[in-house]
Protein backbone atom coordinates (compact mmCIF):
# COMPACT_ATOMS: atom_id res chain seq x y z
CA UNK A 1 0.00 0.00 0.00
CA UNK A 2 1.36 3.47 -0.78
CA UNK A 3 2.09 5.65 2.23
CA UNK A 4 3.67 9.01 3.01
CA UNK A 5 5.50 10.49 5.99
CA UNK A 6 2.46 12.52 7.00
CA UNK A 7 0.49 9.29 7.39
CA UNK A 8 2.75 8.12 10.24
CA UNK A 9 1.84 11.22 12.20
CA UNK A 10 -1.84 10.55 11.58
CA UNK A 11 -1.49 6.96 12.80
CA UNK A 12 0.46 8.13 15.83
CA UNK A 13 -2.47 10.39 16.65
CA UNK A 14 -4.81 7.40 16.67
CA UNK A 15 -2.44 5.47 18.96
CA UNK A 16 -2.40 8.47 21.31
CA UNK A 17 -6.18 8.17 21.75
CA UNK A 18 -6.12 4.58 22.99
CA UNK A 19 -4.83 5.01 26.53
CA UNK A 20 -7.00 8.06 27.37
CA UNK A 21 -9.98 5.89 26.41
CA UNK A 22 -8.72 2.89 28.41
CA UNK A 23 -7.91 4.98 31.50
CA UNK A 24 -11.59 5.94 31.75
CA UNK A 25 -12.39 2.28 32.39
CA UNK A 26 -9.21 0.96 34.07
CA UNK A 27 -7.61 3.40 36.52
CA UNK A 28 -3.95 3.39 37.44
CA UNK A 29 -2.50 2.32 34.09
CA UNK A 30 0.17 5.00 34.47
CA UNK A 31 1.56 3.17 37.52
CA UNK A 32 3.09 0.26 35.61
CA UNK A 33 4.01 -1.10 32.19
CA UNK A 34 2.52 -2.93 29.23
CA UNK A 35 4.01 -6.23 28.08
CA UNK A 36 3.37 -6.25 24.35
CA UNK A 37 4.95 -8.63 21.86
CA UNK A 38 5.71 -6.48 18.83
CA UNK A 39 7.80 -7.47 15.82
CA UNK A 40 9.25 -6.12 12.61
CA UNK A 41 10.03 -7.69 9.26
CA UNK A 42 13.07 -7.00 7.13
CA UNK A 43 12.63 -4.48 4.33
CA UNK A 44 12.68 -4.90 0.58
CA UNK A 45 12.88 -2.38 -2.23
CA UNK A 46 10.82 -1.91 -5.34
CA UNK A 47 12.60 -1.73 -8.72
CA UNK A 48 12.41 2.06 -8.48
CA UNK A 49 14.09 2.07 -5.07
CA UNK A 50 11.11 2.69 -2.80
CA UNK A 51 11.16 0.93 0.56
CA UNK A 52 8.59 -1.87 0.80
CA UNK A 53 7.68 -3.21 4.24
CA UNK A 54 4.64 -4.06 6.40
CA UNK A 55 2.75 -1.10 7.82
CA UNK A 56 3.65 -1.90 11.43
CA UNK A 57 7.32 -2.30 10.55
CA UNK A 58 7.16 1.14 8.99
CA UNK A 59 5.67 2.56 12.18
CA UNK A 60 8.04 0.82 14.60
CA UNK A 61 11.06 1.96 12.57
CA UNK A 62 9.86 5.55 12.41
CA UNK A 63 10.94 8.35 14.73
CA UNK A 64 7.31 8.55 15.88
CA UNK A 65 7.85 5.23 17.68
CA UNK A 66 11.60 5.06 18.32
CA UNK A 67 11.97 8.62 19.61
CA UNK A 68 8.60 8.93 21.30
CA UNK A 69 8.73 11.04 24.47
CA UNK A 70 8.29 9.24 27.77
CA UNK A 71 4.65 8.60 28.50
CA UNK A 72 3.59 6.42 31.46
CA UNK A 73 0.65 5.18 29.40
CA UNK A 74 2.88 3.81 26.61
CA UNK A 75 5.68 2.45 28.76
CA UNK A 76 6.55 -1.07 27.56
CA UNK A 77 8.60 -3.86 29.12
CA UNK A 78 10.27 -4.48 25.74
CA UNK A 79 13.15 -2.13 24.89
CA UNK A 80 13.01 -0.75 21.34
CA UNK A 81 16.05 -2.85 20.41
CA UNK A 82 14.18 -6.09 21.15
CA UNK A 83 11.21 -5.01 19.04
CA UNK A 84 13.43 -3.85 16.16
CA UNK A 85 15.46 -7.08 16.07
CA UNK A 86 14.80 -8.72 12.66
CA UNK A 87 15.40 -12.25 14.00
CA UNK A 88 11.99 -13.46 15.19
CA UNK A 89 13.40 -15.96 17.72
CA UNK A 90 15.79 -13.46 19.31
CA UNK A 91 13.08 -10.82 19.36
CA UNK A 92 10.52 -13.10 21.01
CA UNK A 93 13.04 -14.51 23.50
CA UNK A 94 14.35 -11.12 24.59
CA UNK A 95 10.89 -9.58 24.87
CA UNK A 96 9.67 -12.49 26.99
CA UNK A 97 12.79 -12.31 29.17
CA UNK A 98 12.27 -8.60 29.81
CA UNK A 99 8.59 -9.17 30.54
CA UNK A 100 9.41 -11.84 33.12
CA UNK A 101 12.07 -9.70 34.78
CA UNK A 102 9.53 -6.90 35.24
CA UNK A 103 6.61 -9.19 36.06
CA UNK A 104 5.30 -7.16 39.01
CA UNK A 105 5.23 -3.95 36.97
CA UNK A 106 3.09 -5.42 34.18
CA UNK A 107 -0.47 -4.04 34.21
CA UNK A 108 -1.56 -5.10 30.73
CA UNK A 109 -0.39 -7.65 28.17
CA UNK A 110 -1.01 -8.11 24.48
CA UNK A 111 0.03 -8.29 20.85
CA UNK A 112 -1.54 -7.17 17.60
CA UNK A 113 -3.62 -10.30 17.03
CA UNK A 114 -4.85 -12.90 19.51
CA UNK A 115 -2.91 -15.55 17.59
CA UNK A 116 0.34 -13.64 18.12
CA UNK A 117 -0.15 -13.44 21.86
CA UNK A 118 -0.97 -17.13 22.13
CA UNK A 119 2.16 -17.87 20.14
CA UNK A 120 4.12 -15.95 22.79
CA UNK A 121 2.60 -18.09 25.57
CA UNK A 122 3.44 -21.23 23.58
CA UNK A 123 6.99 -19.92 23.22
CA UNK A 124 7.20 -19.53 27.00
CA UNK A 125 5.84 -23.06 27.42
CA UNK A 126 8.69 -24.36 25.28
CA UNK A 127 11.59 -22.18 26.51
CA UNK A 128 10.88 -21.34 30.17
CA UNK A 129 13.83 -23.38 31.41
CA UNK A 130 16.29 -21.31 29.35
CA UNK A 131 14.60 -18.10 30.48
CA UNK A 132 14.75 -19.17 34.14
CA UNK A 133 18.45 -19.91 33.79
CA UNK A 134 19.07 -16.42 32.41
CA UNK A 135 17.15 -14.83 35.30
CA UNK A 136 18.90 -16.99 37.90
CA UNK A 137 22.40 -16.19 36.61
CA UNK A 138 21.87 -12.70 35.22
CA UNK A 139 23.21 -13.77 31.82
CA UNK A 140 21.64 -14.03 28.37
CA UNK A 141 21.45 -17.27 26.42
CA UNK A 142 24.16 -17.62 23.78
CA UNK A 143 21.55 -17.96 21.01
CA UNK A 144 20.86 -14.24 21.42
CA UNK A 145 23.65 -12.87 19.26
CA UNK A 146 22.31 -9.41 18.35
CA UNK A 147 24.62 -7.10 20.31
CA UNK A 148 22.17 -4.22 20.57
CA UNK A 149 19.57 -6.60 21.99
CA UNK A 150 22.01 -8.04 24.52
CA UNK A 151 23.03 -4.56 25.70
CA UNK A 152 19.43 -3.42 26.04
CA UNK A 153 18.39 -6.55 27.94
CA UNK A 154 21.38 -6.33 30.31
CA UNK A 155 20.11 -2.95 31.50
CA UNK A 156 17.06 -4.82 32.85
CA UNK A 157 18.36 -8.32 33.63
CA UNK A 158 19.93 -8.87 37.07
CA UNK A 159 20.62 -12.15 38.88
CA UNK A 160 17.41 -13.04 40.70
CA UNK A 161 17.32 -16.68 41.91
CA UNK A 162 14.10 -16.05 43.85
CA UNK A 163 12.26 -14.90 40.72
CA UNK A 164 13.70 -17.82 38.73
CA UNK A 165 12.44 -20.26 41.36
CA UNK A 166 9.00 -18.64 41.28
CA UNK A 167 8.73 -18.88 37.47
CA UNK A 168 10.04 -22.45 37.49
CA UNK A 169 7.49 -23.48 40.11
CA UNK A 170 4.58 -22.01 38.13
CA UNK A 171 5.68 -23.31 34.74
CA UNK A 172 6.36 -26.81 36.13
CA UNK A 173 2.77 -27.31 37.23
CA UNK A 174 0.63 -29.73 35.25
CA UNK A 175 -1.91 -27.09 34.28
CA UNK A 176 -1.15 -23.80 32.58
CA UNK A 177 -4.60 -22.45 33.29
CA UNK A 178 -4.31 -18.85 34.46
CA UNK A 179 -0.58 -18.72 33.69
CA UNK A 180 -0.84 -15.03 32.75
CA UNK A 181 -2.26 -13.95 36.09
CA UNK A 182 0.07 -16.34 37.92
CA UNK A 183 3.26 -14.97 36.37
CA UNK A 184 2.09 -11.38 35.93
CA UNK A 185 -0.24 -11.00 38.94
CA UNK A 186 -1.10 -7.32 38.43
CA UNK A 187 -2.38 -7.73 34.86
CA UNK A 188 -5.73 -6.01 34.37
CA UNK A 189 -6.58 -6.99 30.77
CA UNK A 190 -5.36 -8.63 27.56
CA UNK A 191 -5.04 -6.21 24.63
CA UNK A 192 -5.47 -8.16 21.37
CA UNK A 193 -7.74 -8.26 18.33
CA UNK A 194 -10.39 -10.94 18.89
CA UNK A 195 -12.96 -9.88 16.31
CA UNK A 196 -13.58 -11.70 13.01
CA UNK A 197 -11.76 -15.00 12.69
CA UNK A 198 -9.65 -14.11 15.74
CA UNK A 199 -12.73 -14.84 17.86
CA UNK A 200 -11.87 -18.55 17.79
CA UNK A 201 -8.97 -17.81 20.16
CA UNK A 202 -11.23 -16.45 22.91
CA UNK A 203 -11.54 -19.77 24.84
CA UNK A 204 -7.76 -20.25 24.78
CA UNK A 205 -7.14 -16.69 25.98
CA UNK A 206 -9.73 -17.14 28.73
CA UNK A 207 -7.96 -20.34 29.78
CA UNK A 208 -4.52 -18.75 30.01
CA UNK A 209 -5.74 -15.48 31.58
CA UNK A 210 -8.35 -16.75 34.06
CA UNK A 211 -10.99 -14.75 32.23
CA UNK A 212 -9.31 -11.34 32.17
CA UNK A 213 -11.09 -8.77 29.96
CA UNK A 214 -10.15 -9.16 26.28
CA UNK A 215 -9.81 -5.68 24.86
CA UNK A 216 -9.91 -4.66 21.19
CA UNK A 217 -8.77 -1.05 21.26
CA UNK A 218 -8.59 -0.06 17.59
CA UNK A 219 -9.57 -0.90 14.01
CA UNK A 220 -6.86 -0.58 11.39
CA UNK A 221 -5.44 -2.11 8.23
CA UNK A 222 -2.51 -1.70 5.88
CA UNK A 223 -4.59 0.63 3.71
CA UNK A 224 -5.52 2.99 6.50
CA UNK A 225 -6.15 3.33 10.22
CA UNK A 226 -9.86 3.63 10.83
CA UNK A 227 -11.04 4.15 14.40
CA UNK A 228 -11.19 3.25 18.07
CA UNK A 229 -13.32 1.22 20.47
CA UNK A 230 -14.90 3.67 22.93
CA UNK A 231 -16.25 0.86 25.12
CA UNK A 232 -13.15 -1.36 25.40
CA UNK A 233 -14.37 -3.57 28.26
CA UNK A 234 -17.39 -4.81 26.33
CA UNK A 235 -17.71 -8.48 25.39
CA UNK A 236 -15.70 -9.43 22.28
CA UNK A 237 -18.94 -10.26 20.46
CA UNK A 238 -20.17 -6.70 21.09
CA UNK A 239 -17.07 -4.78 19.99
CA UNK A 240 -17.86 -1.73 17.89
CA UNK A 241 -15.52 0.88 16.46
CA UNK A 242 -16.07 4.60 16.06
CA UNK A 243 -14.36 5.79 12.89
CA UNK A 244 -12.18 8.89 13.15
CA UNK A 245 -13.14 10.95 10.07
CA UNK A 246 -9.73 12.65 9.77
CA UNK A 247 -7.98 9.30 9.14
CA UNK A 248 -9.31 9.12 5.56
CA UNK A 249 -12.44 9.82 3.57
CA UNK A 250 -14.82 6.96 4.34
CA UNK A 251 -17.64 5.78 2.10
CA UNK A 252 -19.88 2.75 2.38
CA UNK A 253 -21.29 0.39 -0.20
CA UNK A 254 -24.53 -1.24 1.01
CA UNK A 255 -24.26 -5.03 1.29
CA UNK A 256 -27.29 -7.13 0.47
CA UNK A 257 -28.05 -10.06 2.73
CA UNK A 258 -30.36 -12.90 1.81
CA UNK A 259 -31.59 -15.41 4.38
CA UNK A 260 -29.01 -14.09 6.84
CA UNK A 261 -26.03 -14.77 4.56
CA UNK A 262 -23.75 -12.03 3.30
CA UNK A 263 -22.96 -12.32 -0.39
CA UNK A 264 -19.25 -13.06 -0.52
CA UNK A 265 -18.31 -13.08 -4.17
CA UNK A 266 -14.64 -12.26 -4.67
CA UNK A 267 -14.66 -8.68 -5.91
CA UNK A 268 -12.15 -6.30 -7.49
CA UNK A 269 -10.70 -3.51 -5.40
CA UNK A 270 -12.19 -0.83 -7.62
CA UNK A 271 -15.83 0.20 -7.98
CA UNK A 272 -17.86 0.18 -11.16
CA UNK A 273 -20.01 3.15 -12.12
CA UNK A 274 -23.20 1.70 -10.63
CA UNK A 275 -21.47 0.96 -7.30
CA UNK A 276 -20.05 4.47 -7.14
CA UNK A 277 -23.58 5.82 -7.40
CA UNK A 278 -24.67 3.60 -4.51
CA UNK A 279 -21.98 4.82 -2.10
CA UNK A 280 -23.15 6.31 1.20
CA UNK A 281 -21.25 8.92 3.22
CA UNK A 282 -20.33 8.37 6.87
CA UNK A 283 -23.08 10.72 8.04
CA UNK A 284 -25.76 8.85 6.08
CA UNK A 285 -25.30 5.23 7.22
CA UNK A 286 -28.35 3.54 8.73
CA UNK A 287 -28.61 1.60 11.98
CA UNK A 288 -28.47 -2.16 11.43
CA UNK A 289 -27.43 -1.89 7.77
CA UNK A 290 -24.31 -3.68 6.56
CA UNK A 291 -21.79 -1.98 4.32
CA UNK A 292 -18.55 -2.72 2.57
CA UNK A 293 -15.93 -0.16 3.62
CA UNK A 294 -14.48 2.05 0.85
CA UNK A 295 -11.63 4.48 1.56
CA UNK A 296 -9.92 7.39 -0.14
CA UNK A 297 -6.62 7.97 1.65
CA UNK A 298 -4.15 10.81 1.91
CA UNK A 299 -1.53 8.43 0.50
CA UNK A 300 -3.23 8.01 -2.87
CA UNK A 301 -5.85 5.26 -2.72
CA UNK A 302 -9.06 6.43 -4.38
CA UNK A 303 -12.36 4.76 -3.55
CA UNK A 304 -10.53 1.57 -2.64
CA UNK A 305 -12.49 -1.45 -1.43
CA UNK A 306 -10.91 -2.61 1.80
CA UNK A 307 -12.90 -5.86 1.66
CA UNK A 308 -14.36 -5.58 5.17
CA UNK A 309 -18.08 -5.85 5.83
CA UNK A 310 -19.29 -3.66 8.72
CA UNK A 311 -22.66 -3.33 10.43
CA UNK A 312 -23.88 -0.08 11.99
CA UNK A 313 -24.23 -1.00 15.68
CA UNK A 314 -25.23 2.39 17.08
CA UNK A 315 -24.07 5.96 17.53
CA UNK A 316 -21.86 7.92 19.93
CA UNK A 317 -23.62 11.27 19.83
CA UNK A 318 -23.95 11.50 16.03
CA UNK A 319 -20.89 9.39 15.19
CA UNK A 320 -21.73 5.93 13.76
CA UNK A 321 -20.24 2.88 15.47
CA UNK A 322 -19.57 -0.31 13.51
CA UNK A 323 -19.30 -4.03 14.23
CA UNK A 324 -16.76 -5.88 12.11
CA UNK A 325 -18.67 -8.73 10.43
CA UNK A 326 -16.31 -10.48 8.02
CA UNK A 327 -14.03 -10.23 5.05
CA UNK A 328 -16.02 -10.15 1.85
CA UNK A 329 -14.00 -12.61 -0.17
CA UNK A 330 -14.93 -16.26 -0.48
CA UNK A 331 -13.08 -18.80 1.66
CA UNK A 332 -14.26 -22.12 0.18
CA UNK A 333 -15.86 -23.07 -3.12
CA UNK A 334 -16.29 -26.47 -4.80
CA UNK A 335 -19.10 -25.89 -7.26
CA UNK A 336 -21.73 -23.16 -7.16
CA UNK A 337 -21.35 -23.03 -3.37
CA UNK A 338 -19.53 -20.05 -1.89
CA UNK A 339 -18.64 -20.16 1.80
CA UNK A 340 -17.22 -17.06 3.46
CA UNK A 341 -15.13 -16.97 6.61
CA UNK A 342 -17.93 -15.89 8.94
CA UNK A 343 -20.08 -18.84 7.80
CA UNK A 344 -17.16 -21.21 8.29
CA UNK A 345 -16.33 -19.74 11.70
CA UNK A 346 -19.91 -20.11 12.89
CA UNK A 347 -20.14 -23.67 11.57
CA UNK A 348 -16.92 -24.69 13.34
CA UNK A 349 -18.10 -22.97 16.52
CA UNK A 350 -21.27 -25.08 16.45
CA UNK A 351 -19.33 -28.28 15.84
CA UNK A 352 -16.74 -27.96 18.61
CA UNK A 353 -19.52 -28.18 21.20
CA UNK A 354 -19.39 -31.94 20.61
CA UNK A 355 -15.83 -31.96 22.01
CA UNK A 356 -16.59 -30.26 25.33
CA UNK A 357 -17.71 -33.40 27.23
CA UNK A 358 -14.29 -34.91 26.50
CA UNK A 359 -12.29 -31.97 27.87
CA UNK A 360 -11.08 -31.02 24.39
CA UNK A 361 -11.02 -27.66 22.65
CA UNK A 362 -10.08 -26.53 19.18
CA UNK A 363 -6.68 -24.82 19.29
CA UNK A 364 -6.48 -23.91 15.61
CA UNK A 365 -7.97 -24.76 12.24
CA UNK A 366 -7.89 -24.10 8.54
CA UNK A 367 -9.69 -25.50 5.50
CA UNK A 368 -9.07 -26.71 1.97
CA UNK A 369 -11.33 -27.23 -1.02
CA UNK A 370 -10.17 -30.64 -2.20
CA UNK A 371 -11.03 -31.01 -5.87
CA UNK A 372 -8.80 -34.06 -6.41
CA UNK A 373 -11.74 -36.24 -5.44
CA UNK A 374 -14.86 -36.68 -7.55
CA UNK A 375 -16.93 -34.88 -6.42
CA UNK A 376 -14.76 -32.39 -4.55
CA UNK A 377 -15.25 -31.84 -0.83
CA UNK A 378 -14.33 -29.54 2.03
CA UNK A 379 -11.45 -30.60 4.27
CA UNK A 380 -10.95 -29.04 7.70
CA UNK A 381 -7.64 -29.43 9.52
CA UNK A 382 -8.11 -29.35 13.29
CA UNK A 383 -5.43 -29.06 15.96
CA UNK A 384 -6.88 -29.94 19.36
CA UNK A 385 -6.00 -29.08 22.96
CA UNK A 386 -6.73 -32.14 25.07
CA UNK A 387 -7.39 -31.22 28.70
CA UNK A 388 -9.02 -34.52 29.67
CA UNK A 389 -8.14 -38.19 29.64
CA UNK A 390 -11.30 -39.54 28.00
CA UNK A 391 -10.69 -40.73 24.42
CA UNK A 392 -12.85 -39.09 21.79
CA UNK A 393 -14.80 -41.73 19.81
CA UNK A 394 -14.74 -41.50 16.00
CA UNK A 395 -18.52 -40.98 16.05
CA UNK A 396 -18.02 -37.65 17.83
CA UNK A 397 -15.82 -36.33 15.02
CA UNK A 398 -18.36 -37.60 12.51
CA UNK A 399 -21.01 -35.64 14.40
CA UNK A 400 -18.73 -32.58 14.14
CA UNK A 401 -18.54 -33.07 10.35
CA UNK A 402 -22.30 -33.27 10.05
CA UNK A 403 -22.87 -30.26 12.32
CA UNK A 404 -20.60 -28.15 10.15
CA UNK A 405 -22.50 -29.19 7.04
CA UNK A 406 -25.84 -28.49 8.72
CA UNK A 407 -24.56 -25.00 9.59
CA UNK A 408 -23.53 -24.05 6.05
CA UNK A 409 -25.80 -22.23 3.60
CA UNK A 410 -28.50 -23.86 1.53
CA UNK A 411 -26.49 -23.72 -1.71
CA UNK A 412 -23.85 -25.94 -0.15
CA UNK A 413 -26.46 -28.34 1.24
CA UNK A 414 -28.26 -28.50 -2.09
CA UNK A 415 -24.98 -29.48 -3.74
CA UNK A 416 -24.50 -32.22 -1.16
CA UNK A 417 -28.05 -33.60 -1.11
CA UNK A 418 -29.63 -32.94 -4.48
CA UNK A 419 -26.96 -32.13 -7.04
CA UNK A 420 -24.36 -34.51 -5.57
CA UNK A 421 -21.78 -31.95 -6.70
CA UNK A 422 -20.08 -31.85 -3.29
CA UNK A 423 -18.75 -34.84 -1.38
CA UNK A 424 -18.96 -35.46 2.40
CA UNK A 425 -17.05 -32.96 4.52
CA UNK A 426 -13.85 -34.29 6.06
CA UNK A 427 -12.08 -33.37 9.31
CA UNK A 428 -8.39 -34.24 9.60
CA UNK A 429 -6.96 -34.05 13.14
CA UNK A 430 -3.32 -32.94 13.01
CA UNK A 431 -0.44 -33.32 15.46
CA UNK A 432 0.07 -30.69 18.19
CA UNK A 433 2.33 -27.90 16.94
CA UNK A 434 1.24 -28.23 13.32
CA UNK A 435 0.02 -24.66 13.07
CA UNK A 436 3.25 -23.37 14.59
CA UNK A 437 4.99 -25.20 11.75
CA UNK A 438 2.57 -23.60 9.30
CA UNK A 439 3.39 -20.13 10.65
CA UNK A 440 7.13 -20.84 10.57
CA UNK A 441 6.79 -21.90 6.95
CA UNK A 442 4.84 -18.74 6.07
CA UNK A 443 7.47 -16.57 7.76
CA UNK A 444 10.23 -18.39 5.88
CA UNK A 445 8.49 -17.33 2.67
CA UNK A 446 8.42 -13.68 3.76
CA UNK A 447 5.27 -13.29 5.87
CA UNK A 448 5.45 -10.79 8.74
CA UNK A 449 5.39 -12.42 12.19
CA UNK A 450 3.70 -9.31 13.54
CA UNK A 451 0.81 -9.40 11.08
CA UNK A 452 0.52 -13.13 10.49
CA UNK A 453 -2.94 -14.64 10.84
CA UNK A 454 -3.68 -18.30 10.30
CA UNK A 455 -5.32 -18.55 6.87
CA UNK A 456 -8.84 -19.91 7.12
CA UNK A 457 -8.40 -21.51 3.71
CA UNK A 458 -5.22 -22.90 2.16
CA UNK A 459 -4.54 -23.52 -1.52
CA UNK A 460 -0.74 -23.49 -1.83
CA UNK A 461 0.34 -27.10 -2.51
CA UNK A 462 3.34 -27.20 -0.10
CA UNK A 463 1.12 -25.99 2.75
CA UNK A 464 -1.52 -28.63 1.98
CA UNK A 465 1.25 -31.25 1.88
CA UNK A 466 2.57 -30.04 5.25
CA UNK A 467 -0.88 -30.33 6.82
CA UNK A 468 -1.55 -33.74 5.30
CA UNK A 469 1.82 -35.04 6.46
CA UNK A 470 0.91 -34.22 10.07
CA UNK A 471 -2.63 -35.62 10.00
CA UNK A 472 -3.10 -38.38 12.59
CA UNK A 473 -6.73 -39.29 11.85
CA UNK A 474 -9.48 -38.53 9.37
CA UNK A 475 -13.28 -38.49 9.66
CA UNK A 476 -16.12 -37.93 7.19
CA UNK A 477 -19.67 -36.74 7.57
CA UNK A 478 -21.72 -39.95 7.99
CA UNK A 479 -24.76 -38.72 6.06
CA UNK A 480 -26.10 -35.80 4.08
CA UNK A 481 -27.18 -32.63 5.88
CA UNK A 482 -30.81 -31.53 5.91
CA UNK A 483 -32.04 -29.77 2.80
CA UNK A 484 -35.64 -29.15 1.85
CA UNK A 485 -36.49 -28.81 -1.86
CA UNK A 486 -39.09 -26.15 -2.46
CA UNK A 487 -37.68 -23.71 0.07
CA UNK A 488 -36.41 -20.51 -1.51
CA UNK A 489 -32.75 -21.12 -2.26
CA UNK A 490 -30.14 -18.40 -2.16
CA UNK A 491 -27.31 -18.11 -4.67
CA UNK A 492 -24.31 -15.82 -4.66
CA UNK A 493 -25.23 -15.00 -8.23
CA UNK A 494 -28.67 -13.61 -7.27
Amino acid sequence: MPTIEEELGRRSLLYSLLMPVMSQFVPGLDKGKGMYFLFIKSEAKTPSGLVARPVLTSYYKSTHFKDRPYDPYTNYTSPNETILCPDSYQSMYSQMLCGLCQHKEVLRVGAVFASGFIRAIKFLEKHWRLLCNDIRTGTIDSQITDQSVREAVMKILKPDPKLADFIEAECSKDSWQGIITRLWPNTKYVDVIVTGTMSQYIPTLDYYSNGLPLVCTMYASSECYFGVNLNPLCKPSEVSYTLVPTMAYFEFLPVQRNNGVTSSISVPKTLNEKEQQELVDLVDVKLGQEYELVVTTYSGLYRYRVGDVLRVAGFKNNAPQFNFICRKNVVLCIDSDKTDEVELQNAVKNAVNHLLPFGATLAEYTSYADTTTIPGHYVLYWELSLNGNTPIPPSVFEDCCLTIEESLNSVYRQGRVCDKSIGPLEIKVVEPGTFDKLMDYAISLGASINQYKTPRCVKFAPIVELLNSRAVSSYFSPKCPKWFPGHKQWSNNN
